[in-house]
C-alpha cells in the first residue's frame, strides 16, 4: 500500500538534522537563501519566455524546504518571495501566492502535520485548487488558460484532478531528494 506507507521516517530525520544541529543565525540565512532562490525561480517565467516556464514550477520546492526547517520560517519565506516579486517581477506577483506559494505551504504544512502520503496528498491539492479557483473566479486571472473561466462544477472537478496529480508529482519528488538534500548538511 503506497499511499498509506509512513513518511515521516524520511520527514522526521532530515528536520531534526536542520532543527537540533543548526544555529539560530543559519536558519535565517538559510531561510532568505530559500526565498531568494523562489523569487528568481518564479520570475525566470516572465524573464525568460519559453524556457522559464518550465523552470519557474521549481519554485516549490525552495518554500517547502523552508517549511520543514520550520513553519515559521517557511511562512516568513513565503511572505519574503511575494516581496521579492514585487521589485523582480510583478506580473509573477498575481500568479505565485495563489499557485506556487500556496500548493508548497499545503506540502510543507502537510508532511509536518501527515504521516501519510495520501493526507498530505489531499490536504496540499485543496491548497492549490482554493487558489487556482481564487484567481480564475474572484480575480478573473485566466491562470489555466480561458476555457476554465466559467464556473462550473465539471471545471473545479477539473481544477481539483489537476491539483492531485500535480501534488503528487511534487510530494514524490520531494520525498526521494530530501534525503540526498540533507546528507550534505548532516557533516
Amino acid at each position: 500500500m503506497f499511499w498509506k506507507k509512513d513518511i515521516k521516517e524520511i520527514i522526521l530525520p532530515a528536520i531534526a538534522v536542520v532543527r537540533n544541529q543548526r544555529s539560530f543565525a543559519f536558519k535565517v540565512v538559510a531561510t532568505a537563501l530559500l526565498a531568494l532562490i523562489t523569487a528568481i525561480l518564479q520570475a525566470a517565467g516572465g524573464i525568460l519566455p519559453g524556457i522559464g516556464m518550465l523552470i519557474s514550477p521549481f519554485s516549490t520546492a525552495p518554500i517547502i524546504l523552508s517549511l520543514l526547517i520550520s513553519p515559521s520560517y517557511g511562512v516568513l519565506s513565503y511572505l519574503l518571495t511575494i516581496f521579492l516579486l514585487l521589485f523582480m517581477q510583478p506580473s509573477e506577483l498575481i500568479v505565485y501566492p495563489f499557485t506556487t506559494g500556496a500548493m508548497a505551504i499545503g506540502i510543507g504544512f502537510g508532511f509536518i502535520l501527515f504521516n501519510r502520503r495520501w493526507k498530505v496528498l489531499t490536504f496540499s491539492s485543496l491548497f492549490l485548487c482554493i487558489g487556482i479557483c481564487l484567481l480564475l473566479y474572484v480575480v478573473q486571472f485566466p491562470v489555466l488558460g480561458p476555457f476554465l473561466l466559467n464556473f462550473k462544477v465539471l471545471n473545479i472537478i477539473v481544477i481539483y484532478l489537476f491539483s492531485l496529480l500535480y501534488c503528487g508529482l511534487w510530494i514524490e519528488l520531494v520525498l526521494r531528494l530530501l534525503p540526498k538534500l540533507i546528507r550534505p548538511i548532516k557533516k
